[in-house]
């Protein structure tokens, strides 16, 4: 029955697998052996951390749930504009242009009557937000929380917390005695802003890194503890614990609407039927009908610059779990250089520049489909019952459809798929 069980799942935002290991990541190690580890887990495309929350909140593919990417072109009165998903207004713009936000039900929405969702989230307002777009749980965020049907929560009960690990620390633990304790909703999300937060500004394999993986275990270890805690007091409590995504390191820029100003599409630009939406190492190219066929000659010779790893449009476009929606028509991912490091992580990024944003050469970035971005980490602790290795690919679209599983909801609709049916 739905109700009679609970789900918990936190994200630990851009730990790739390749860093849970006893030297870097041992809580997670030691919980991976207590669990069931998917080896071969995988983000979609675009590996950002927007378009990951409503991969994980729905189940589903950019393709089938809508949210194009951290940047998102809008069609608004004839002409693409170019907007930050990140921007707490954002779902405001979209629905002016699309008509609504996702395109299929999150979790929060399948549980409305069934238990209830509630998330908390220290990253972007746009990567929060689209855990539960359209209010049917309970939301909380720094920039502002939510009731069911969009009640603003105010004073203390709202969320106050810092941009970093110590927010995380601090959210952590109000989770905890709050949701998992007292409230006890049929879905919890945690979503922590580190590591991916403090990669942003420092080198992959730096103090700082680890300090920030150690932060991050450290708030896994703290929700461990209370569900088992609360399994020992007779609750059937499914937790999940993973991430949206990996890092790479930036190598080098390169501003890709002055390169296709240069190409002679510079007035497609300047009236908004050619626009660029940047995903840090992978771009969307959007087009309207009169920008279509001036950007699509250029492809080729895109694909030829030594940024670019690959383009692609049309049905490869589709193999990547990307449908060509609302104007986009391809999509670049940038190449990648196998040096290492000053801290022997090999792989160097290209990244597509964005105005008034200098690229932090030598950080962390994530966005299209290279290596180490693509591989984020995922287990399931069902209180011993599972454990081992599951061999076969995974995805992190597999999330909602195992938790709905355990709940006894209904697994239709996800295209994504149940890890232990």
């Amino acid at each position: 029955m739905a109700g009679s069980r609970r789900a918990v799942f936190v994200c630990c935002d851009g730990l790739g697998r390749n860093w849970v290991r006893p030297d870097t990541t041992p809580v997670l190690d030691d919980l991976r052996h207590r669990s069931l580890w998917c080896d071969a887990h995988s983000a979609v495309f675009p590996s950002v951390t927007r378009v990951s929350a409503a991969s994980v909140a729905t189940g589903c593919q950019p393709a089938r749930h809508g949210l194009h990417g951290n940047r998102m072109g809008l069609i608004e009165q004839g002409r693409i504009v170019v907007r930050d998903v990140g921007n707490p207004d954002f779902r405001t713009h979209m629905r002016a242009a699309t008509g609504g936000t996702l395109l299929v039900p999150s979790l929060a929405e399948r549980v409305a009557k069934a238990g209830g969702f509630i998330g908390f989230s220290n990253v972007s307002p746009g990567a929060a937000y689209f855990l539960d777009p359209e209010h049917f749980g309970h939301i909380y965020h720094r920039s502002g929380s939510y009731a069911p049907e969009g009640a603003r929560i105010e004073g203390d009960q709202a969320l106050e917390v810092s941009h970093d690990a110590a927010g995380d620390w601090a959210m952590t633990q109000r989770f905890c005695t709050e949701v998992l304790e007292e409230r006890r909703p049929a879905v919890a999300f945690l979503w922590l802003a580190d590591p991916d937060h403090t990669l942003h500004g420092v080198p992959l394999g730096s103090p700082a890194h680890h300090d920030a993986l150690a932060a991050a275990g450290r708030c896994v270890s703290e929700v461990f503890r209370t569900v088992e805690r609360l399994r020992g007091e007779g609750e059937e409590i499914l937790l999940l614990v993973g991430s949206d995504h990996g890092q790479e390191t930036i190598g080098n820029s390169v501003d890709l609407d002055a390169w296709l100003a240069g190409q002679g599409l510079g007035k497609f630009l300047e009236t908004g039927d050619v626009a660029v939406a940047g995903q840090g190492t992978a771009a969307l190219l959007y087009a309207t009908e009169q920008g279509r066929a001036p950007l699509l000659g250029v492809l080729d010779e895109m694909s030829r610059a030594e940024w670019a790893a690959e383009v692609i449009e049309g049905e490869r476009l589709a193999d990547q779990g990307f449908a060509a929606l609302g104007g986009a028509v391809a999509a670049v991912n940038m190449a990648r250089q196998g040096d290492a490091n000053p801290y022997g992580v090999a792989g160097r990024r290209w990244v597509v520049a964005e105005a008034g944003k200098p690229a932090a050469i030598g950080s962390g970035q994530h966005g299209g489909w290279g290596p180490d971005e693509i591989r984020p980490f995922l287990m399931m602790n069902d209180g011993g019952r599972s454990t081992g290795t599951m061999q076969g690919p995974t995805c992190i679209t597999d999330i909602a459809p195992t938790i709905a599983h355990f709940l006894g909801l209904s697994g239709k609709g996800f295209d994504g798929k149940c890890l232990t049916s």
